[in-house]
């Protein structure tokens, strides 16, 4: 008998082992689209709400991210069934003058994406070693340029795992350094409240979070694993899988954005002090809890921008290969001319930044026009049968995601017109 128990307890752990193994062959593709997700654009706004707010706008972190996994689950899909990005579709199933005009604004999305990314990490640059904005960003392009020319998805992955990994680490350790309200920070996760004047703060966060860019490069890296042209067995495993790595890795990016949010609360808000910019963050940080915070928080943010840089570059170039009907690869010319396509016109207007803050204010402009041409370029592929066959996104999916599409598109007019 008590033979008989250990064999059915090895037997569990052994296969316990192997489907644990099996989830983590398909985790992946979420963390690299996590780092959009905590990028400069976001670190602006989330200190901005804590200092500003204290704990009364994490429910809008909350909000963003539950949008931001269906819409990105959605497009991963579309990425595992057709075996193409959300730019090959484009290319395939749409007129040639529309797909053409469609990724040219992607590609512009992009490049204006690129622009907040090396400022931010220049910022970084600028506060651990004083090297000059334009400097500090030609730097950011050249290393993210090497980085994705000779490395490959796997290795990407890693690194940008690493990245994620380093950025998690170093808010844990800057929380726990301070005196924090976990009582009105859980409240203010879960209660929606809508402070006096405080509309265009929670604007921009929800704003910030789902970009355009991250939608194409989900589906570009979710593709290259080829998983449709496999077993349908392993395709379905797949489908299934794939939520989990989106939960995951949007999951790592909530808490990160919160914790910028917490910060900012128990330190800013409960001092009185208004914070609106990065460097002005980093400052501040080293009188009110030591040294060590404002290093940490620059290393940090060295890091988010130096990763988001990349994947800005990795998404432009997908665009780009889109609109010639090719995937994503750094060994062919169109996806190499599809990452200078978006760099360099990022750093020529860098040269002419004179306000980093106002500077990515202006990008996220550009963002905000492209952002609903992306989201109903994705639901129109996810909805066509031509398409995703007998994937095709169900009706209640259906409503659920157009109904984000129309929300998020009106919070982005709104939060044009308002800047």
């Amino acid at each position: 008998m008590v033979d008989f128990i250990k064999k059915q307890l090895l037997t569990v752990h052994q296969n316990g082992k192997q489907h644990v193994s099996e989830v983590f062959k398909f985790i992946g593709p979420g963390i690299i689209v996590t780092v959009g997700f905590i990028d400069p654009g976001n670190w602006a706004a989330n200190l901005a709400a804590g200092a500003s707010y204290g704990y009364e706008l994490l429910w809008v972190v909350t909000l963003s991210t539950i949008m931001l996994i269906l819409l990105q689950h959605n497009v991963a899909h579309l990425g595992i069934v057709r075996g193409q990005c959300l730019s090959e579709c484009a290319y395939e199933f749409l007129p040639r003058w529309l797909s053409r005009f469609v990724l040219s604004t992607a590609g512009i999305a992009a490049a204006a994406t690129a622009l907040a990314e090396f400022i931010g990490a220049a910022i970084a640059l600028k506060m651990l070693f004083g090297i000059p904005l334009v400097i500090g960003s030609i730097l950011t392009a050249v290393i993210c340029t090497v980085m994705l020319i000779t490395n490959s998805y796997q290795k990407l992955e890693r690194i940008i795992a690493g990245f994620v990994s380093l950025i998690a680490l170093a808010y844990v350790i800057e929380v726990n350094m301070v005196n924090v309200d976990w009582a009105a920070a859980g409240i203010g996760w879960v209660n929606p409240s809508i402070p006096n004047e405080s509309m265009l703060v929670i604007l921009s966060i929800l704003g910030a979070v789902i970009m355009p860019h991250n939608l194409f490069l989900h589906s570009e890296i979710i593709q290259s694993r080829q998983f449709n042209t496999q077993d349908p067995e392993i395709m379905q495993r797949q489908l299934r899988y794939e939520f989990l790595d989106t939960l995951l890795s949007m999951g790592i990016g909530w808490m990160i954005n919160s914790a910028m949010i917490i910060l900012a609360a128990a330190v800013f808000y409960a001092h009185g002090v208004g914070v609106t910019e990065l460097e002005q963050a980093e400052e501040l940080l080293k009188p009110l809890i030591g040294p060590a915070a404002g290093t940490i928080f620059a290393l940090a943010l060295l890091f988010a921008g130096f990763a988001s840089s990349a994947t800005a570059g990795m998404a432009g170039a997908s665009i780009f290969a889109g609109m010639w009907g090719e995937s994503y690869n750094m060994k062919d010319f169109h996806s190499r001319l599809g990452l200078f396509l978006t760099y360099v016109p990022a750093l020529g207007l860098i040269l002419f930044v004179t306000d980093s803050f106002q500077a990515l204010l202006v990008s996220q402009m550009f963002l905000s026009l492209q952002l609903p041409i992306t989201i109903f370029l994705q639901l129109f592929m996810t909805s066509s049968r031509r398409v995703m066959g007998q994937y095709t996104n169900r009706t209640f999916t259906n409503i659920i995601l157009w109904s984000i599409g129309i929300v998020v598109t009106g919070m982005n007019i709104y939060l044009l017109m308002a800047s």
